[in-house]
């Protein structure tokens, strides 16, 4: 923790402060609005991310600026898709095109704002994906890692595709999506898989390790299926967790929601916390993705937004019991954070 605050930090905001001045003369007000605001409200998601950045060694500034640059488009593409007029499924994957593309070195740019009326961004979505793509086209080892980098993020793009088209269409695609994929993941539901492919964790522990020189195929292999999908489930259910009463005031989409009772939505969550414990055992460096697994739980646990939920502190309670207790000393450190710096929230 003490290279997070002192190396990494620093280090995500010098590239975050870049990635605002960059947006400040976006010339479409809406676009612009909406990559400050993207940046502004999840400042904490490129924090996060960018502690896989110590995997990557001598690299971890060129970690840093690949995880920044694609946890930014993931930001602010969620941002249009969230408050935009547009319910059109084409709109939102020709979007989600320039994540692919990010992930792609070869691939050309192309104009991802072809189905919204929206379009002059000043070339400030381009300029992201160039950011990705360089970084990765320089790397001689990048080969090992795109069969699964790609589809980590497919998997991501597709989630963002049905979760955003019209209410009535949404549960339907969902659904109809997990079965095309249920014979690999039987022991999941449909909202847990949609909730596991929502995650970016996998695709910067495997273009970290591959920085700092690392991967193998057998790694690129391992790191894909030890964060997906229960690390990676675990990280989106918890950011469901917190945001019940929110969304439901919002009348968003809570994947949470679809779980029969809370008792059983309780043993799901220590379902998830104990695979995903197994599965990082299987990974170099376990000591640090168990902080990462801990870590999520006790930040997530921690957040003000959990008090008003119903059960909340029995819940919390429980998820501790069975976290450990690295995840007791993120959880009552982010209590006391919180308490210093008062109106931050995750």
């Amino acid at each position: 923790m003490f290279h997070v605050y002192k190396q990494v930090f620093p280090c995500v905001h010098k590239e975050l402060n870049h990635w605002i001045e960059r947006a400040k003369s976006i010339p479409n007000n809406e676009l612009r609005v909406q990559a400050l605001a993207s940046i502004e409200e999840k400042t904490f998601h490129c924090e996060g991310g960018g502690i896989y950045s110590l995997l990557a060694g001598k690299n971890k500034d060129r970690a840093i600026r690949f995880i920044v640059a694609y946890q930014t488009i993931s930001d602010y593409l969620d941002n249009l898709c969230d408050r935009s007029t547009s319910m059109n499924p084409d709109d939102f994957r020709l979007l989600h095109q320039s994540m692919t593309d990010a992930l792609t070195p070869e691939n050309d740019l192309k104009n991802y704002y072809a189905y919204r009326t929206d379009q002059d961004d000043g070339g400030y979505l381009h300029d992201l994906v160039e950011t990705c793509q360089t970084i990765l086209r320089e790397s001689r080892d990048y080969s090992l890692v795109h069969p699964y980098t790609i589809k980590l993020g497919s998997l991501y793009n597709d989630l963002q595709v049905h979760k955003h088209v019209i209410e009535e269409e949404r549960i339907p695609r969902l659904k109809q999506w997990f079965d095309d994929h249920q014979k690999e993941w039987p022991h999941l539901e449909w909202y847990e898989f949609s909730a596991c492919s929502g995650s970016t964790l996998g695709i910067f522990c495997l273009v970290s390790y591959m920085l700092g020189g690392k991967i193998d195929e057998s790694l690129a292999e391992q790191v894909a299926r030890s964060y997906f999908p229960f690390m990676q489930g675990l990280h989106i259910l918890l950011d469901y967790y917190i945001d019940q009463q929110e969304d439901e005031e919002e009348g968003d989409l809570n994947f949470c929601s679809y779980y029969s009772h809370e008792d059983v939505m309780k043993e799901r969550f220590a379902y998830f916390v104990k695979q995903t414990h197994g599965e990082i055992q299987k990974l170099p460096d376990p000591a640090f993705h168990q902080m990462i697994h801990e870590g999520l739980v006790g930040m997530y646990l921690a957040d003000r937004k959990v008090g008003k939920l119903n059960n909340g502190k029995a819940f919390v309670k429980g998820l501790l019991k069975v976290s450990g207790h690295k995840a007791k000393f993120f959880y009552y450190n982010t209590k006391m954070y919180h308490k210093l710096k008062p109106g931050r929230s995750l």
